[in-house]
């Protein structure tokens, strides 16, 4: 993952903990899950949209 090994991902962490506290970790972290949740559903709905565009557009040619 990018060249990181296990000591460099440690002093970031490390680093993080000191910037934001021990306390805002897990609040950063479920804005961070939410975030990602969102952006998943999102493209998700757009696939979907997408696909039956594309179905919607196949039927009418077949007409």
């Amino acid at each position: 993952m990018f060249g990181l090994g296990m000591p460099e991902l440690i002093v970031i962490l490390v680093i993080i903990v000191i910037i934001f506290g021990a306390g805002k970790l897990p609040e950063i972290g479920s804005g961070i899950g939410k975030g990602i949740k969102n952006f998943k559903d999102a493209t998700k709905k757009e696939e979907k949209s997408k696909k039956i565009e594309d179905d919607d557009s196949k039927g009418d040619s077949q007409a």
